[in-house]
This record gives C-alpha cells, sequence and structure tokens, in this order.
C-alpha cells in the first residue's frame, strides 16, 4: 500500500479532486483488472479510450483516478487527479509505487527495426558470463536472475515494466537489458525509466500499419534518444543513414560503431562459416559462432556497450567467445543426407535481404537456395511486395506461403506479395498456403548440399489464423522431416 501523495509528483497534477492521502493498492489502466483500493489511470489507447471506463472502475473499487478530462459528475469518496497527458503520467507513477526501481538498476534499452532481440539476449548472456545477475526484457522472454517467462509484448506496459524492475531489484539484479520498441515509445511506456544507455541498430521498413509514414517512426524512435539522461551513453550505428539523426539532440554521451566507415568503434569480418566467424573487433581477434554482417554489427554493439559501462576488454572478447545465437536467428539444422536448413525470424524486406545476402556470401554456388516466406496479417501491408522480391532475387526457388495470417484471408496475402513480382520473377515461384506443406515441399526439392531458408517466424511456436494461436515451430517442422527427433 502506498500513500497516493507520496507517489504522485506535483509536476503532473494540474487540479486534484479530493483526498492526496488515500492509500492505493496498486495502479491499474485496465479497468477490468481494477480491485478494491486500486488507482485507476484513464488512459487515451489506439483502440479504446480509457475515460470511457472511469464509472465502471469506481464500481469495482477504485478509490482514485488519474484522467485528462474530469467527469461532469465526481463522487465524493473518490479522489480524481487531472494530468495533461496519462499515457506519460502512468509510468511515472508505476516508477514511484515499485520504489524507482531504474535508479538501481543499470539499464540499457536498445531500439531500431532489426536486432534487438539478438542484442538484448547476448548482452544478458554476457553480464551472466562475467559473473553479475542480470534480467532482461525482450520479445521471447523475460528473464530474472535466471528465472524466466515468456513475453507477450517486446516492450511490456509502463506498469509491468516497473514492477519487473522492482522484482530484479528484489533478486540482486545489478542490470538490465530491454528492448524498446517505437509502439512503446510513442505510447509513453517508458516514461519513468531511468536509463543508462541506449543503443540504436538500424532504421528500416516496419510497422507504417501503426506510423502511418517513415518519417513518423523515425520520430518516434528518435524520442527516445531525445530523453536519455546526461549520465548516459548513446550507442549509434552510423552505416545507417539516420544513425546520427538519432543522437543529434540527445544530452547523453554519443558513441558511434561501424563495419564501414570511421568511428570510436569498429569490426571487419576476417573469415565466414556456416558455423560461426573470425572478426577483427576493436583491433582483436575474436572468433564468433554467429554468422552474417548483421550479427558482426550486434557483436560489435554488444562488446561496445560493455565496454562503455566499464568491463575490461579481455573479458569480454573471451566471453563473446562463447556467446550461443539467439533461437530462431540464423540457426542451422542440417539433414542426415548433407542438406542445410535456416530458421531465421526476418520478416522485413531488409532483415531477409541481409539473411541471404549472408547465405551469398557463404555458399559455394553450386548449390540451390530455396526460401520459404511468408507475411504477417494485420500489419503493413506495403512490405509484403517488397518481401518477394528480395526472396525472388536471392533464391534459387521461392515458396510464398502463410505466416501469421491473423483476421486476414492467407490467400490475399500471398497475392499480394505475389504482385511484386514480374512474370519472369513468377517462374521462380510456388504458392502453398499450407506452411507445413510449404516447408516440406522445400525440403523435397532440395538435394544433398542445397540450403533451405525458412523465414519470418524464427523462434515464434504458434501460428495465429482468426484469432486463434496454434503450435507451429518451424524448427520442429524441419527436424520431423528430416527425421532428426
Amino acid at each position: 500500500m502506498k500513500v497516493l501523495k507520496d507517489i504522485l509528483s506535483a509536476k503532473e497534477a494540474i487540479e486534484v479532486f479530493g483526498d492526496l492521502y488515500v492509500k492505493v493498492s496498486g495502479i491499474v489502466f485496465d479497468s477490468r483488472k481494477v480491485k478494491p483500493g486500486c488507482l485507476f489511470v484513464a488512459v487515451r489507447g489506439t483502440q479504446v479510450d480509457g475515460h470511457r471506463f472511469i464509472q465502471g472502475a469506481i464500481e469495482k473499487g477504485a478509490v482514485a483516478v488519474v484522467c485528462e478530462d474530469i467527469p461532469a459528475e465526481i463522487p465524493g469518496n473518490i479522489t480524481f487527479i487531472k494530468v495533461n497527458n496519462s499515457s506519460r503520467v502512468l509510468g511515472e507513477l508505476a516508477s514511484a509505487f515499485y520504489g524507482y526501481p531504474s535508479e538501481t538498476l543499470k539499464i540499457v534499452g536498445v531500439t531500431g527495426t532489426n536486432g534487438k532481440t539478438s542484442i538484448v539476449t547476448l548482452l544478458h548472456g554476457l553480464f551472466t558470463k562475467l559473473g553479475y545477475k542480470a534480467g532482461l526484457i525482450s520479445t521471447i522472454k523475460n528473464s530474472i536472475g535466471g528465472k524466466e517467462t515468456r513475453a507477450t509484448h517486446t516492450t511490456p506496459d509502463a506498469v509491468q515494466i516497473q514492477r519487473l524492475f522492482a522484482e530484479m531489484v528484489d533478486a540482486g539484479c545489478a542490470y538490465c537489458f530491454m528492448e524498446v520498441s517505437s509502439h512503446a515509445i510513442h505510447q509513453g511506456r517508458i516514461a519513468g525509466v531511468n536509463f543508462s544507455g541506449g543503443i540504436f541498430t538500424n532504421l528500416t521498413h516496419d510497422h507504417l500499419d501503426y506510423h502511418k509514414t517513415f518519417a513518423e517512426y523515425l520520430k518516434a524512435k528518435k524520442m527516445f534518444f531525445d530523453g536519455l539522461p546526461e549520465t548516459a551513453f548513446a550507442l549509434t550505428n552510423i552505416d545507417d543513414k539516420n544513425g546520427l539523426v538519432m543522437v543529434q539532440n540527445t544530452k547523453a554521451k554519443i558513441i558511434t560503431y561501424s563495419i564501414r566507415a570511421l568511428a570510436d568503434f569498429r569490426c571487419k569480418v576476417l573469415e565466414r562459416h556456416f558455423d560461426g566467424m573470425l572478426l577483427n573487433l576493436d583491433n582483436r581477434e575474436v572468433w564468433a559462432k554467429f554468422v552474417g554482417k548483421f550479427n558482426a554489427y550486434n557483436l560489435l554493439a554488444v562488446y561496445v556497450a560493455a565496454i562503455s559501462m566499464g568491463q575490461e576488454q579481455d573479458e569480454v572478447l573471451s566471453a563473446i567467445s562463447e556467446l550461443e545465437p539467439v533461437r530462431g536467428r540464423f540457426e542451422t539444422i542440417r539433414s542426415l543426407d548433407g542438406k542445410l536448413a535456416i530458421v531465421d525470424y526476418a520478416h522485413t524486406p531488409d532483415a531477409l535481404q541481409n539473411v541471404l545476402n549472408t547465405i551469398s556470401e557463404i555458399r559455394s554456388h553450386n548449390e540451390q537456395v530455396i526460401t520459404v516466406v511468408g507475411a504477417g496479417g494485420d500489419r503493413d501491408k506495403s512490405k509484403r511486395p517488397e518481401m518477394a522480391r528480395e526472396a525472388v532475387l536471392a533464391s534459387d526457388k521461392v515458396i510464398l506461403t502463410s505466416d501469421n495470417p491473423r483476421s486476414e484471408v492467407p490467400e490475399q496475402i500471398i497475392a499480394d506479395m505475389e504482385a511484386g513480382l514480374d512474370a519472369l520473377q513468377k517462374k521462380k515461384v510456388l504458392s502453398i498456403v499450407n506452411r507445413k506443406e510449404a516447408i516440406k515441399t522445400a525440403l523435397m526439392l532440395a538435394g544433398p548440399g542445397d540450403i533451405i531458408l525458412v523465414a519470418g517466424k524464427g523462434h515464434e511456436d504458434y501460428q495465429e489464423v482468426k484469432g486463434v494461436k496454434h503450435h507451429f515451430d518451424d524448427k520442429e517442422v524441419i527436424e520431423e522431416i528430416f527425421g532428426i527427433i
């Protein structure tokens, strides 16, 4: 229980009606989760306005309400606080309610279109190897000192974030590494978080179903760096044309990294193999069990972040050489007769291009590359034809199939992808709606030595159709067909 006045900053409240010394048992913004004694924060969401549910929250036992518009009639026993921005205040209140946990932790946020999950997971693994207790908030899972739970969002809501931080502090964690999505930034979910550092990976075509324009997408990402404190570092990839744009207004210490240009920290790929690569990382050679230039960028970012937080170079390089690839990110499976299947989460044109370029750099070119790819339903439709084009340009054969169709008809999603191809390109393409049949066909078309890329779902172990999630795991399907499970 906390006294409302103790968690409410004077700068947040425009007007107050009622008793500020009322005790609150918790903070909620979903009226369905209100319990007696709660503080209800009415947030204007993208689909629903929480102000519509104020009365319902009171009926369920809310003792105080934070909102942007005060109702015409105010019950005498309920405290109302008027604020300018409920979404931002929600994070600030949650931080105060849980005892400002981000002031104790060293929190590094990673944002960008691609690479977020890999970098936070690798940082978590690296610092664990260095002997620290660390927390992780990612697309795949949340981890608190080794205790893992499945994630439901790339970045949780503001209240859950602060609760997770508090649990990390209680568990003795010193660090937390978290993905910071553009949705979370735009919706104010990271308000109240004191970041020790921020990392920018890259910016490519994605989430325009939400942000509508690329400029708005960029603006959302940039807001994260604009909000970093002077005590933090802002690590940016200057090989991306937006890398310096991201940090042009930040108060944090700017650190640059690159593979192609002059920067504070650089990396060069010396050797490439399907089981790893030899890197020159900050003028030191290190073998890593990762494949592809995109992973060289990820490992460079991880290295620089660790050094920026005061870790010793030799210890960091040693730990990097022991790190294992993230599940569903260029994950390889070999058949008994020599076929190589690769499962990757690539679900944007840029990510798909990166994976296929990596395959091209390593392959002998005497083998076929067969790509299985789809596109998600209820998401940015403009990237569908681009996904198909990228697949066809770098593959000998392509099978277009379902990803997570969600509420859409999968045949229409595939038709949208086909629309990006000319008549000659379509001769390379098969369309098979059933994803398992598509994967099976690709594996049957392949011969010994051939490479099959199954892209789009990576670590996901479900397929969402008509709002229902069905168990589906690309890796499991491949291993079953290969006869190795």
